[in-house]
């Protein structure tokens, strides 16, 4: 009888298998059938709406194929922007319609790991406190899984989740990385595409709504997650201008700025990399030490505070950086404040 059972129970294994991860298959033939997860488990439909949002400039942060507040608040935008009928989900059939007609190329494809992706250099470990930084050399990545889902502007889970049992620091590895780079990567070569691209004339942030939009004149052209202050550190009201637009930026602490967490009575500076507290672009805003600036925690943006500036993901905030210019408006909108007038 103990032998029946064990047999019976290894069938049972043998048929029905763990639930395996997302595939590529799975992703790029997704379906929205009317019903948007409410889950938190990796959704191929979200995947492809998340990469089709990211990919018509309504980003929805980091990709982690889950309907999170960055994903809906992308998605808010889209459907406003797009002039289409908000329903009581984030996403409606005609909205997946509408995302899907944006764009036919594959939402997953093959990617061969390169001997830059894979040789670093790496640090062992980011230091959690800004005054044990000031030492390092470079604030690099700190391993290739991390480099490459940046890169691919996914979440690391979602990265390991696609590729099961694959090593991200083995040179010409293949994996299978989210498909972002399509407009850029025709547009490199498109002269007509790259002088047709709007300049940002105004750019707003809704510090109640945590996001970042970006206008050439009326039309809205680019779209972001943000976490815009804190209520120790708010940031500025009112209308400021760009005053600088840099990259791999070094991070200076002053100590007026007084920090919570940092004890440091003297200033220091922070070497450049994505794990800066600045990320790898700083755009200087008319209100001395503040500034839009990337991130070393991308899947934190709009899910915490900052020390007064406006942070995005690093893939985020150089795409912004790219549209703007010395002199564009940056306007502060508080609706709070508004509503308690």
């Amino acid at each position: 009888m103990i032998r029946l059972l064990a047999g019976v129970i290894l069938l049972v294994s043998l048929a029905h298998p763990a639930a395996a991860g997302p595939d590529a298959a799975a992703i790029n033939n997704a379906e929205f059938k009317g019903k948007a997860p409410t889950d938190d488990k990796i959704h191929p439909a979200v995947v492809k709406a998340q990469v089709l949002l990211d990919r018509a400039n309504f980003s929805p942060g980091e990709i982690d194929g889950k309907l999170g507040e960055n994903a809906r608040k992308a998605l808010k935008a889209f459907t406003e922007a797009k002039g289409l009928a908000a329903g009581k989900q984030p996403l409606t059939p005609e909205i997946w319609g509408a995302l899907v007609a944006t764009s036919s190329d594959a939402v997953i494809v093959d990617y061969k790991i390169t001997e830059k992706d894979a040789k670093g250099p790496f640090l062992e470990k980011l230091p959690a406190k800004m005054e044990d930084m000031k030492g390092l050399k470079s604030l690099g990545y700190t391993s290739p899984r991390e480099a490459i889902a940046e890169k691919f502007h996914m979440s690391e889970a979602l990265l390991a989740a696609l590729n099961p049992g694959k090593k991200f620091d083995e040179v010409d590895q293949t994996i299978s990385v989210v498909n972002v780079a399509v407009n850029e990567t025709k547009a490199k070569g498109d002269t007509k595409a790259n002088e047709a691209k709007p300049a940002v004339t105004r750019v707003e942030v809704d510090k109640t709504a945590q996001t970042v939009k970006a206008f050439a004149d009326s039309q809205l052209i680019a779209f972001f997650p943000a976490t815009v202050g804190s209520a120790e550190k708010p940031t500025p009201s009112g209308t400021l201008k760009v005053t600088s637009i840099d990259a791999n930026p070094h991070y200076g602490y002053n100590p007026d700025y007084k920090f919570k967490g940092v004890k440091s009575k003297t200033a220091f500076t922070i070497n450049p990399g994505p794990n800066n507290p600045a990320g790898i672009y700083w755009i200087g805003l008319s209100a001395e030490g503040y500034g839009i600036h990337g991130t070393p925690n991308p899947s934190k943006v709009s899910k915490a505070e900052s020390h007064g500036c406006v942070r995005l993901t690093n893939w985020d905030v150089a795409k912004l950086a790219k549209l703007l210019k010395k002199g564009s408006e940056v306007s502060f909108i508080d609706h709070e404040a508004a509503n308690r007038k």
